[in-house]
């Protein structure tokens, strides 16, 4: 009989030691990412809280949204007037830190992260390069320039929105993802800052 608190001792400690090795275990690349990607996306799985950034918004901003009734309901933190007559703004709970959100006429017409997650409903996000970007969107997609040819970026459009991937500062890739109305988000882009 003294083996058996040997026997459970050893049982126990041997289900410790594996059961987190299971979920892990399972685990297997994802398609859509590839291998010594910059970034580790995982677009097979189901986009959860500051995961997904698409053309309708991020989380509770959805493009068209009223700076007004996000305000109401204690979503934004700060704002800044811009000399164009829009409102940028930092915003609270999980997206804090994560995404700034742009206004124009009191509506949401732009949300952009220079984080990674969140990700686009494809697996784009910062930290890319433009090459892995051409591999996931193929022709919906163009590297385009903005008017004074210094700067490069990448698009996708979905109508009247966009998908806009800008260059990093100091390295190759992205740098910054955004998303919103066209003619608000590539147009400023291509022709910088109105004022």
């Amino acid at each position: 009989m003294p083996r058996l608190p040997a026997i459970l001792l050893a049982s126990v400690l041997a289900l410790v030691i594996v059961a987190p090795a299971g979920p892990a275990a399972a685990h297997r690349a994802d398609p859509g990412v590839r291998s010594g990607s910059t970034v580790d996306l995982r677009p097979g799985r189901p986009a959860l809280g500051t995961d997904l950034l698409s053309v309708r918004g991020a989380g509770p901003f959805r493009i068209g949204a009223s700076l007004t009734r996000l305000t109401s309901a204690g979503l934004v933190d700060w704002t800044v007037v811009g000399c164009d007559g829009t409102v940028d703004a930092g915003v609270t709970g999980e997206w804090a830190g994560v995404i700034l959100v742009t206004f124009r006429d009191g509506r949401l017409v732009e949300v952009g992260t220079a984080t990674a997650p969140p990700r686009s409903p494809a697996g784009a996000s910062v930290g890319m390069t433009f090459a892995e970007l051409e591999e996931i969107y193929g022709p919906r997609g163009a590297l385009i320039h903005n008017d004074a040819g210094d700067a490069t970026a990448y698009l996708v459009r979905y109508g009247d929105r966009v998908e806009l991937f800008t260059g990093h500062p100091i390295r190759p890739g992205v740098g910054y993802f955004q998303a919103g109305l066209a003619d608000h988000v590539e147009r400023a882009f291509r022709q910088g800052p109105s004022c």
